[in-house]
């Protein structure tokens, strides 16, 4: 019974440190700018294994006032209208990625069926998130890319962290500068230098819009840049656009 109280307080005590932990780094980035990410780190190690050690990395941190404004509304449209205002979590979309996920498995299941039934294969099922900025923020800076319960738990603790430690203009000066626009390829500079040879303070709204659109899917958009449903939903993040408020 003693070795199992001293395994949890040992287990207790290890999380707090860990908590601690997360809370420096991530008041140090109030003044130091994260030189990579968790997931920049995984992707830089596949990368490694696949193309040679340093192949294929592009990215240049630019401050806040470098990146284009039009590229900041059209991330914000596209991927979190209400980011100026919620605290880090929007409660409703994530029941409402939830439900849609639910609908989505169990039409899943029943195409599974009928595809086994014709001996065709099986079409994985595509789920969506509901995850604001600050929570992808969150994931990406600190923890691993596993789909579990106790990762999605943490997501929530740190990006209540990021929303009370940082300002939002912060919040999103670090998540455009490190987030992914393409296998090996980070942030809103080495994105706009990729695709269109330029900074990304000379973005066009078009050209903001369409990297907007990518984020969910950055590899696969990748070797589709011009396909019509790209253009289409840029045309739609567009529309939003005006509406977009900047921190």
């Amino acid at each position: 019974m003693k070795a199992v109280l001293r395994l949890i307080a040992c287990l207790v005590v290890a999380g707090v440190a860990l908590e601690l932990f997360f809370v420096v780094r991530i008041a140090a980035m109030t003044v130091l700018d994260p030189q990579s990410t968790a997931f920049q780190r995984s992707e830089a190690f596949q990368i490694a294994i696949h193309q040679g050690r340093g192949a294929g990395w592009r990215q240049e941190w630019v401050p806040y006032a470098q990146i284009n404004d039009t590229l900041k509304r059209a991330v914000i449209a596209s991927e979190d209208a209400g980011f100026v205002d919620h605290n880090g979590v929007e409660w409703e979309a994530i029941e409402r990625a939830r439900q849609r996920n639910a609908r989505a498995e169990e039409l899943a299941a029943k195409r599974a069926a009928r595809a086994v039934a014709r001996g065709k294969p099986v079409q994985p099922v595509r789920l969506r998130g509901g995850s604001t900025i600050t929570q992808q923020l969150a994931k990406n800076l600190l923890l691993s890319g596993e789909r579990t319960l106790l990762r999605k738990g943490q997501e929530l603790v740190l990006a209540t962290l990021l929303e009370v430690l940082l300002d939002k203009r912060r919040i999103l000066e670090i998540y455009l500068n490190n987030v992914e626009w393409g296998e090996g390829v980070f942030g809103a500079e080495a994105a706009s230098q990729y695709y269109f040879r330029k900074p990304a303070s000379r973005l066009s709204t078009n050209e903001a819009a369409r990297l907007a659109v990518m984020l969910p899917s950055p590899k696969f958009f990748e070797r589709r840049i011009g396909s019509p449903y790209l253009s289409g939903r840029a045309s739609t993040v567009m529309a939003r656009m005006p509406a977009a408020e900047l921190p």
